[in-house]
């Protein structure tokens, strides 16, 4: 007998699951060792007693996995003391190639008639009753594990709690399971069907067809509803309503409806805060380690399916096990991203042990609170959302119950057993409140098994508020779907709807950014893994501020990935039915919003629309099954007893399933949905799909398989998942390589020419998370958030203890130090190498000095005096930073902003990158072997020897680049910076009479005023993070016999980082001597890092050139006379060039403006060259000329025409511009006293840019007379077509807004 493809059918198998009495009682070994549990709460083996029909060709029958997800904790057996409410559940099998199938059980209690398993379970409770009473103590210890979750210890409970059973006085109970297996998750219908079936067997009716009849019908004559469509099947007792969402394929105008989903979303808002629900829904779509913990296996089910359905067009492309046998958890120690459901028994939260919550999200289901991973990025208007969240539920809180206001409280610790329980009214979610005080009473529970077992009554349901005619009303025939079954739906349909409409908004452009392929779809498939396919640098950009660290991180995941490669892929294959739907509601909100939709959010208006069409299907019901008959071919039909679900007979139902559909069944409920839901995942054609099967086979670690749990297995998958780690780490490290690089790595060949251009601060981010993933790989036992960090702790702790718990603190290995109060509370410790070299040679041990030491010789504290017969001042020296890891990690313990091990641990790691040291320390972590055995089981990452060295090599490629990720990210923090200031050795060295002082900044701010000692060239300064350093003000007061100073040049290191930072000076500071200032703007020059001395003193040697004046030349630069004008306008150009580059790059990717301004080869030294060419020798003037005594005299030229001293014709435009150039110059003067002629040309420079006033008044200063007098007919400013090009290229920079570093105009109001 042969019938219809199981594509139409609605259901595919009836499964029965129990008690095997032919085997007896087995342990169940995939729970654990649980034989210090008492009998009834051990797990037994329970099996697949019955599954009709025996295979269906699209969907063979998986029997290890339906058992193990039928009944997750394997045989449960109880006494008639204790309650037997049924319990409902739902599960899901994804296969290999990502297509799933759905399975609904019910769970309940029969009572054990077999006298062998009685007897079995008596010898059992005397064999535990008889052993020693500390054997009993000792199942209370936190080391041993509960059977309900291997990954959590036992709770302690009194001894007289335990539960027993006696075979004289006692019945035993035990579980069985129905279930039926489909394709489709119609949740709700199933829960009825199985429901009613199950009522069958506990109050049998005469009048009731034997059972094989409602299966066959289930199985055969009730077809799959077709799309668009509502149907009516019939249970036992009532007819059950189902329906489907019209299918997108068939709209041709109009809004289309979502897919199919009939989980209750209503049940997700009653199990978790809204707020809580955001953060959930934010943690799944930057694909976070999700971990849901809960007592109620339907609870967990619902909220897995209802989360990942909200992220509708995008799914979750990872490990998905919403019910977690206890079998598999040792999956929990998987280093990739998952959704996980862990059911628990009666231990606390406390309780649970996890190998790493650095990024996860725990979600504690039954006390409502949900933990998330630090740093986690808020989602784009999530204010609005949960707005429209809060008043959907308002809406519906009346007509879904009043309970719906408000969850239950959570459960307590004796209650955690009662899961789903089914009622027999008809909303089971609502059960009457005198049913739950009779259910919760252990009086009333003995009462009642004696009343059964006397015949007295059946069921408590006789005790329900129902009257007779509402028990009538039951049973009688609807035509149409209940109210409450339609709100619902209404519900679902709301809230899908609202964060579509999201969706809708965030991606409203995305099309623009998708970078269709060149080549033929073969060829894209093959090389897809190393192509560009979306401009994120582009789309990023054009975000709003407030968007980027979710929008950043989220263009990161597979499940952005998967929705842009459906989206080229649809160029050759079939749209993705996902996208298709998104796809056409973005055309409706271009049509209502306008081509360009702003990031401004407006509330969600297609759910009216979307809801006709439910009503319209619900209310009219356009199909009615067959109504369940008796069976011709039945010929010994299963007798029913009250209480006991009996074995059918599977003779007639047994049908063989042909493969293909009739005609006409192929027209009315076309197949082409069936297997466009086996492409939902793949999206490819036939002939590539077994291509992508077999890479999937390979890889292998996107779902567990459950069928295969031997020990060989396990450690396959585990393999499996070291491989995935390394091929991860592998493309991070080389896409931080191509991001830094920008289009040097294109011109290298390390990939094509669109670079992603995502934010720095979120690729570290991204590594730090895969190091806690690698770190959580194979855990021997959890310490703390942190499985990096806590791997550190316990390697510090070991070399302290290796060093007798003297460990070196890199105080003592400093100079002493001496504190000198300076302004704006920065503190200040000047040290000298003299104390330092007296200690050397008075044979101390550089390891025995010690702050302590020190202060009982307040003499060896002196400032840098001159040594031997030349006089010479001995100069200071830099001795370069511990590299250990230890020294780093101390300096992290010591951020007083950062409390929390993950904290510790980034910070650790964006430390370590940036001195280009993390490799080594990690080399230098992994060196322990016996450490790592201890942590670490055999199978873990670092366990693995050549998957280690590999990882290690690819992080030494980082430091290929520079990285500023912990300056530019821990801002608050106090930094040390080592400061050292080198004189001139042409003079001596000699130090200044005067008092020094100092001040220098960065991209986060400035020092203020540092007042020095005299003599003292090497101080320490501690002051809260400065970032890049980018400037540096020295001068003095001019006070003193010999206040000259001559400054070769200043190093600055950030003690932390240990960047250090050469200014160059090369110029005098004081009174009477060069340009007479006392002061000077020093530019920074960023020194490569190195680790001995001899490097370092090369690499200040070799340093560019300075960039301020030559000492010996003060008012040329030291090539001005050697350059030609067209060499002169190269510079000029190029220097104009960097200009605009840096004002076209993104914000947060332009470098420093200042040195671009006055740095070598900057704007202001292009301009020196300029007033320099030409200019005629000093020979000719009595005194030194710089170019500030020229402009200088223009101003006097220009005041002299505007008060008539000077007699010449002049326009208005002319005069506007004298006066503009004479206040302009009066201001220079009047507020920078002690700035020398160069300074004040430098302030003239940049201030004359920033206002766009430059260009303007280059040609009034050409033209005067003054030129002519100090400048020879060849020169620069005296031929006007070069006046004009320099006009001109200045002209450019007018569309930029320039703004200058206070330190560079020192606080002048200019």
């Amino acid at each position: 007998m042969s019938l219809q493809s199981s594509a139409t059918r609605f259901a595919d198998y009836f499964v029965v699951c129990g008690l095997d009495t032919s085997t007896g009682l087995e342990p169940d070994q995939l729970s654990g060792d649980n034989l210090q549990c008492p009998p009834l709460d051990r797990p037994f083996k329970s099996k697949v007693l019955q599954h009709v029909p025996e295979n269906v060709p699209s969907n063979p029958f998986d029997k290890t996995a339906v058992g193990m997800l039928c009944m997750p904790q394997g045989l449960g057996f109880c006494t008639q003391k204790e309650t037997k409410r049924p319990r409902f559940h739902s599960f899901l099998i994804t296969k290999e190639d990502g297509s799933r199938v759905f399975g609904s059980a019910l769970t309940f209690y029969e009572e054990v008639r077999d006298t062998k398993i009685c007897a079995a379970m008596q010898t059992l409770q005397h064999m535990y009753r008889a052993q020693p009473e500390d054997e009993h103590e000792e199942e209370n210890q936190p080391s041993l594990q509960l059977r309900r979750s291997p990954k959590v210890t036992k709770r302690s409970s009194p001894r007289q709690s335990v539960k027993v059973f006696d075979s004289k006085s006692d019945t035993l109970y035990v579980t069985k399971c129905l279930c039926l297996i489909t394709q489709y998750p119609f949740v709700t219908a199933q829960k009825e069907y199985l429901r009613q079936l199950y009522e069958a067997v506990e109050k049998p009716v005469k009048s009731h067809l034997p059972l094989e009849c409602y299966v066959y019908n289930i199985l055969f004559e009730v077809p799959l509803p077709q799309p668009g469509r509502s149907m009516k099947f019939y249970g036992v007792s009532r007819p059950v309503f189902t329906q489907r969402p019209i299918s997108i394929t068939t709209i041709t105008h109009g809004v289309s409806e979502l897919p199919l989903f009939d989980f209750s979303l209503w049940d997700l808002c009653r199990f978790l805060e809204v707020k809580d629900l955001i953060l959930l829904f934010t943690s799944v779509l930057l694909e976070h380690q999700i971990l849901l913990y809960s007592s109620d296996y339907q609870k967990l089910m619902t909220v897995a399916e209802c989360i990942n359905v909200l992220t509708f067009p995008f799914t979750w492309q990872h490990v998905y096990v919403p019910i977690l046998p206890a079998s598999l958890t040792h999956f929990l120690d998987a280093p990739v991203p998952f959704i996980m459901g862990l059911h628990h028994g009666r231990e606390k939260r406390s309780e649970l042990t996890l190998p790493s919550e650095a990024n996860m999200c725990f979600v504690d289901i039954d006390d409502k609170t949900v933990d998330v991973p630090e740093d986690l990025p808020p989602f784009p208007h999530h204010q609005e959302l949960k707005e429209e969240l809060v008043r959907a539920i308002n809406l519906y809180k009346v007509s879904l119950g009043k309970d719906s206001s408000k969850t239950p409280s959570p459960k307590k610790s004796g209650s955690n057993k009662e899961e789903s329980t089914i009622s027999r009214n008809e909303s089971w979610t609502n059960m009457p409140e005198r049913m739950e005080i009779l259910n919760q009473s252990e009086a009333f529970a003995k009462i009642s098994a004696i009343a059964k077992k006397t015949g007295v009554w059946t069921s408590i349901e006789e005790f329900s508020d129902k009257s007779e005619k509402e028990k009538d009303l039951e049973i009688k025939d609807s035509s149409s779907m209940g109210q409450r079954q339609i709100d619902h739906l209404k519900f679902n349909n709301m809230i899908r709807e609202i964060f579509l409409n999201h969706f809708l908004h965030l991606f409203s452009s995305y099309e623009t950014f998708v970078i269709q392929p060149t080549q033929d779809m073969e060829s894209w498939l093959t090389n897809r893994e190393i192509m560009q396919n979306f401009d994120k640098a582009a789309f990023l950009s054009d975000q709003p501020e407030g968007y980027l660290p979710f929008m950043s991180s989220f263009t990161e995941t597979q499940m952005f990935a998967t929705l842009i490669d459906n989206k080229i892929l649809c160029h050759f294959d079939e749209v993705d039915p996902n996208l298709r739907v998104f796809d056409s509601r973005l055309k409706i909100l271009r049509e209502r919003l306008g081509e360009y939709i702003t990031h401004t959010y407006s509330p969600c208006t297609t759910v009216e629309d979307t809801e006709k069409m439910l009503e319209k299907r619900v209310v009219y019901i356009d199909h009615v099954s067959l109504r369940p008959h008796t069976l011709e071919d039945l010929t010994s039909p299963a007798s029913v007893e009250t209480g006991f679900f009996p074995q059918i007979e599977t003779d007639v139902l047994n049908v063989q399933i042909t493969q293909q559909p009739s005609k006409r069944e192929s027209a009315m409920w076309r197949r082409k949905d069936r297997s466009m839901q086996h492409s939902e995942h793949i999206t490819l054609t036939s002939e590539q799909r077994e291509k992508y099967l077999q890479d999937a086979r390979l890889k292998h670690v996107r779902q567990p398989k459950l069928t295969d749990m031997s020990a060989a297995g396990m450690m396959q998958t585990n393999w499996k998942f070291v491989e995935t780690l390394l091929q991860e780490i592998k493309n991070k490290t080389k896409r931080m390589l191509v991001e830094k690089m920008g289009h040097e790595a294109i011109e290298l060949g390390h990939g094509d020419a669109n670079i992603n251009g995502v934010e720095e601060n979120t690729m570290i981010a991204s590594l730090c998370d895969m190091l806690e993933r690698i770190w959580s790989h194979g855990l021997q036992s959890k310490k703390g958030k942190s499985a990096l960090w806590s791997h550190l702790l316990s390697y510090l702790e070991l070399q302290d203890c290796n060093y007798g718990n003297q460990c070196l603190d890199s105080n003592k290995l400093a100079p002493p130090v001496l504190h000198v109060p300076i302004r704006k509370r920065t503190r200040v410790q000047f040290m000298s190498i003299r104390s330092l070299y007296n200690c050397l040679c008075s044979n101390i041990s550089v390891m025995s000095l010690s702050p302590e030491g020190l202060q009982d010789h307040p003499s060896q504290i002196k400032t840098h005096r001159r040594k031997g017969s030349t006089g010479r001042i001995e100069l200071p020296t830099l001795t370069p930073l511990p590299s250990s890891l230890a020294y780093d990690m101390r300096k992290v313990q010591q951020m007083v902003d950062i409390r929390t091990d993950v904290g510790h641990a980034r910070a650790w790691v964006r430390l370590a990158l940036e001195k280009k040291m993390l490799e080594s320390h990690l080399k230098e972590l992994l060196s322990d072997a016996d450490l790592l055995r201890n942590l670490y089981k055999r199978y873990a990452f670092l366990r693995c020897e050549d998957e280690k060295e590999q990882f290690l090599f690819h992080l030494l490629s980082l430091n290929a680049v520079d990285y500023f990720s912990y300056t530019n990210s821990f801002l608050n923090t106090v930094v040390p910076y080592k400061v050292l200031i080198y004189p001139s050795p042409k003079f001596g060295c000699s130090t200044t009479s005067a008092n020094p002082w100092i001040s220098f900044a960065g991209q986060h701010g400035e020092t203020g005023v540092i007042e020095i000692p005299k003599g003292c060239l090497e101080f320490n300064v501690e002051h809260k993070n400065l970032g890049i350093l980018t400037t540096l003000r020295i001068g003095h007061d001019n006070t003193g016999l010999t206040p000259r100073w001559l400054v070769e040049y200043v190093l600055v290191r950030n003690e932390l980082t240990g960047h250090l930072y050469k200014f160059p000076c090369g110029r005098w500071l004081g009174k009477m001597v060069d340009d007479g200032s006392t002061e000077r703007l020093l530019v920074a020059q960023l020194l490569p890092q190195h680790s001995d001395t001899y490097d370092l003193d090369l690499a200040v040697a070799s340093s560019p050139p300075n960039k301020a004046l030559s000492p010996n030349s003060p008012k040329k630069s030291p090539d001005s006379g050697s350059l030609s004008i067209p060499e002169i306008q190269e510079r000029l150009g190029h220097a104009i060039n960097n200009l605009v580059k840096h004002f076209y790059k993104p914000e947060k990717e332009r470098g420093n403006l200042t040195y671009l301004l006055c740095g070598e080869q900057g704007l202001v030294h292009c301009l020196e060259l300029v007033f320099q060419y030409g200019f005629r020798s000093s020979r000719l003037f009595r005194n030194k000329f710089f170019i500030w005594d020229y402009l200088e005299k223009v101003k006097q030229y220009f005041e002299g025409v505007l008060t008539g001293e000077v007699r010449q014709a002049l326009s208005e435009g002319a005069r506007a511009g004298y006066w503009i150039y004479c206040n302009f110059l009066l201001k220079i003067n009047s507020a920078t006293e002690s700035v020398g002629k160069d300074g004040k040309f430098q302030i003239f420079v940049c201030v004359g840019i920033r206002d766009h006033i430059l260009q303007k008044l280059l040609p009034l200063i050409a033209s005067s007379p003054v030129t002519d007098q100090m400048y020879e007919e060849n020169s620069f400013l005296r031929n006007y077509s070069h006046i004009n090009y320099l006009v001109h290229i200045l002209s450019t920079l007018e569309e930029f807004q320039i703004t200058l570093e206070s330190s560079l105009l020192r606080g002048l109001e200019i």
